[in-house]
């Protein structure tokens, strides 16, 4: 089975090629080339469809073979892609709500749903710390939206009350089959933040659950230093550099919940999104970290090779 990273590039290859079919220099050649790619996505989602109506009407476990099929990655994005995936929109973004949950709360935070429109716009709110601390953006922009993303990919944007706007419009994104059939593009009220999508690559981290409780320990993951501290059942990532002096914290003291640069000596709150107790200024970078089905996951920025698939 394909690797999930070699799906999310096969869809990112044929998201490009529908947008240069958009962008062709002659007309009439780019409408019969969207005809004819509109016609053939009908055709193999008019079989597709067909065929699980078959196991669901066949098989008297249909219905929970459909469902282990929507939580395949390469069916799942197959079922996206033709808008057969069992569950609704609002359901596949309240499962990735669910898997943030822990990191929020773990910095005193909480997402919630406020609603999911026809188009495909979904409105959040955050709530405690993360509502409005400079650590906010990062958590939303890195955990929340790709958690999203990566569920409910024919999510249209994602807005955040209260925020004001501060984006440049979005790269690429999902390309559905209705979007073949009609470009309208969902957008969020003014007043609010329009998240767009960030290429960012989950890499898995071993061994987080053999770090002591109330203990940090720094490691090299892709490239980048990070710092993991524990408390109990709780993981913490931040980025191993000082937001006061840029030096790095590996030789840091950490004493109960707090994280003590050994050059600049400024105290940062691990336990509330890394923010200074000694200038409102400045905070930890925090690093997206996910626990789920026993994995370790954190968020990085992808480089451009990455990007590129090189």
């Amino acid at each position: 089975m394909a690797a999930s990273t070699d799906i999310q590039n096969q869809l990112k290859s044929i998201e490009a090629l529908v947008h240069r079919i958009e962008k062709a220099d002659d007309p009439s050649m780019a409408a019969t080339a969207r005809e004819l790619v509109q016609l053939l996505m009908e055709f193999h989602g008019a079989g597709i469809e067909r065929m699980l109506a078959v196991v669901h009407q066949t098989a008297p476990s249909g219905s929970i073979v459909i469902d282990a099929l929507g939580r395949d990655d390469l069916v799942r994005s197959l079922l996206l892609l033709y808008g057969l995936h069992p569950d609704g929109l609002e359901t596949r973004v309240t499962q990735a709500l669910e898997k943030t949950r822990p990191y929020l709360k773990s910095h005193g935070g909480n997402v919630n749903i406020v609603t999911v429109d026809d188009s495909g716009v979904v409105t959040l709110r955050l709530e405690g710390n993360c509502h409005g601390c400079p650590s906010s953006s990062a958590t939303l922009k890195l955990a929340v939206e790709e958690a999203i993303y990566d569920a409910a990919p024919d999510v249209t944007a994602i807005v955040v009350q209260g925020q004001i706007q501060e984006q440049a419009p979005a790269a690429l994104g999902f390309v559905p089959l209705t979007q073949l059939r009609s470009n309208t593009n969902g957008n969020g009220p003014g007043h609010d933040l329009k998240v767009e999508r960030d290429e960012v690559g989950w890499e898995d981290v071993f061994g987080l659950d053999a770090i002591p409780t109330g203990t940090m320990h720094e490691e090299r993951v892709a490239g980048r230093h990070i710092l993991f501290c524990r408390f109990e059942e709780t993981l913490y990532a931040y980025g191993n550099s000082c937001p006061g002096c840029g030096q790095p914290l590996g030789a840091a003291r950490l004493v109960g919940t707090v994280l003590a640069c050994p050059i600049c000596s400024q105290h940062y709150d691990v336990v509330r999104a890394g923010r200074s107790m000694d200038l409102d200024t400045l905070h930890l970078e925090p690093i997206p970290l996910l626990r789920e089905n026993g994995r370790a996951k954190v968020a990085l920025p992808l480089s451009k090779a990455q990007r590129s698939g090189i």
